[in-house]
C-alpha cells in the first residue's frame, strides 16, 4: 500500500500531478482584444451587380464580406450600419448582426436591401473572426463534414439551334462538373402571346422540353442537371412543365412559380415527381420557416450573400434538415463569397451542391483572388487557412469595379 502511495504522489498520473500538468498547459484565455476601427465598401459587376465590405480593427485586422443581388442600392445602408459597429468587439458576430437586424425593424430588416446589407457585414465579421483567432471559418460553424465542396455549372448553352452549344456542354464535362443548369424561361420566345401574363402556350411548353432534351442528350447520363424557370409562371404553366420534364429525372426544378405562395408552391410539388427547389429570394429563418412546414419543397436554396449572412444559412439549413431536406445554395458571386458559402457548406451535414455562374467570365474568375483557381475538377476543397481562406486580388478585381464607385475608401 505505502509502494502505490509512493508511486501516486510521485507519478504524473496522480491527481495534484495532473492537476500542475493541466494548469501549466492551459493559460488563461487569450482571446484578441479588437475594436473595429472603419468598414469601408467597394462595388463591383461579375455575374450581376456585388458589394464588398472590409470591416477593419485596432490591430489590423480586416475581415472581407460579399453581398449580391438585392444589394443594389445597399451601400448607403451599410454605411449607415457604421455608427454601430465602431467601438464594437467585432468577435461577437451574432450580438453585431441582432443589434442591427433589431434596430432596423421599422426600416425593413426582414428581407429586401436591408437584410443583404446586413449579410455582407455579417460575412466580414466571419472573415474577421477567424483571422484573429487563427482558424478557418467552418470551424466556428461547428467543424466541416466533409473536406470538398460539390459544384454545379449553371451554363446558357441548351440551345439545339446553337451550332456551339453541345460543343460547350461538352466543355463543362470535360472540366469534371458533376451537374449543371440550364434556364428555360425566355421572355423573348415567339410563341409567347401575352407580355405580362406568364401563362405557357403549348409551343412555349414544347421548346422548354425540346431544351431540356437537348442537354440531357448531349451530356454524360452521369451529369445530374438542374432546370430553373424564375418564378416567372402560373400554377398551371408550373404543373405542366414539371409533369413534362419527368422523364428526364432532374436534380430539381427551380422556383416554376414565384416563392412568395406557399400553398401554390406545395400544389406544384403534389402534383409531380419532379423536385422542386426554392428560396434564393428568401430571407432569414423566417422566410424558409412556412416552405419547410408546409413540404411545399424538395430542395431548399437560400442565396448566402443575401439571406442574413453564414451563421443565419447555418441555421436555415438546420432548420430543413429537421425535415429531411438537402440544402442547395444559390451563388453568384466572386471567389471570395463563393469560398465563404463554402464554409457553411462544409459544416452542414445537409449539403446537396452549390452554384457556380461565371462560365462565361472564366479569366476575371480565376485572377479575382491571389490564390488562383479554386475550383478543381467541378469540386472546390475548403482551405484551413484562417479566415475563408482567400484574399482578393485587387488589380484584376478592379478592372469589374462599377464606374464612379469607391474601392474601400476610408470611413466609406
Amino acid at each position: 500500500m505505502d509502494t502505490r502511495r509512493r508511486f501516486l504522489s510521485t507519478s504524473a498520473l496522480s491527481l495534484p500531478a495532473l492537476s500542475r500538468a493541466l494548469q501549466a498547459q492551459i493559460s488563461p484565455s487569450r482571446r484578441p482584444k479588437l475594436k473595429i476601427t472603419d468598414m469601408r465598401t467597394a462595388e463591383i459587376r461579375g455575374h450581376g451587380y456585388q458589394v464588398h465590405v472590409r470591416i477593419h480593427t485596432d490591430q489590423g485586422i480586416y475581415g472581407h464580406g460579399e453581398a449580391t443581388d438585392s444589394a443594389q442600392g445597399a451601400v448607403p445602408l451599410i454605411r449607415s450600419f457604421r455608427r454601430m459597429l465602431v467601438g464594437q468587439d467585432p468577435l461577437n458576430v451574432e450580438a453585431l448582426w441582432e443589434r442591427i437586424r433589431t434596430m432596423g425593424i421599422f426600416a425593413g430588416a426582414q428581407g429586401g436591401q436591408y437584410v443583404t446589407a446586413l449579410t455582407a457585414v455579417e460575412i466580414a465579421l466571419w472573415d474577421l473572426a477567424g483571422k484573429a483567432v487563427g482558424l478557418p471559418v467552418y470551424q466556428l460553424l461547428g467543424g466541416k463534414v466533409r473536406d470538398r465542396i460539390r459544384v454545379y455549372c449553371d451554363s446558357a448553352n441548351h440551345h439545339p439551334d446553337d451550332p456551339q452549344a453541345k460543343a460547350k456542354l461538352k466543355e463543362i464535362e470535360s472540366m469534371g462538373f458533376t451537374a449543371l443548369k440550364i434556364d428555360i424561361d425566355e421572355a423573348g420566345d415567339p410563341a409567347r402571346y401575352d407580355r405580362v401574363n406568364w401563362t405557357a402556350s403549348n409551343g412555349e411548353i414544347d421548346r422548354m422540353v425540346k431544351e431540356v432534351a437537348f442537354v440531357r442528350e448531349s451530356e454524360d447520363k452521369k451529369v445530374d442537371l438542374a432546370v430553373d424557370m424564375h418564378g416567372r409562371y402560373d400554377a398551371t404553366t408550373g404543373k405542366r412543365v414539371a409533369i413534362e420534364l419527368e422523364p428526364f429525372r432532374l436534380l430539381w426544378l427551380e422556383e416554376p412559380v414565384p416563392a412568395e405562395n406557399v400553398d401554390v408552391m406545395r400544389d406544384v410539388r403534389e402534383s409531380t415527381k419532379t423536385p422542386i427547389c426554392a428560396g434564393e429570394n428568401l430571407f432569414l429563418r423566417h422566410g424558409f420557416r412556412e416552405l419547410l412546414e408546409k413540404r411545399a419543397v424538395d430542395i431548399i436554396m437560400p442565396d448566402i450573400q443575401k439571406c442574413g449572412g453564414l451563421l443565419e444559412a447555418r441555421k436555415i439549413a438546420d432548420m430543413a434538415h429537421t425535415y429531411y431536406t438537402p440544402f442547395a445554395p444559390h451563388c453568384v458571386v466572386s471567389p471570395i463569397g463563393t469560398m465563404a458559402s463554402c464554409h457553411v457548406c462544409a459544416a452542414v451535414p445537409n449539403f446537396l451542391v452549390l452554384e457556380w455562374h461565371w462560365i462565361s467570365r472564366l479569366k476575371l474568375w480565376k485572377e479575382f483572388v491571389k490564390e488562383g483557381e479554386i475550383i478543381e475538377r467541378g469540386f472546390i476543397t475548403v482551405p484551413d487557412r484562417p479566415g475563408f481562406g482567400v484574399e482578393m486580388n485587387e488589380e484584376a478585381a478592379r478592372t469589374a469595379q462599377v464606374p464612379g464607385s469607391t474601392w474601400f475608401q476610408e470611413g466609406r
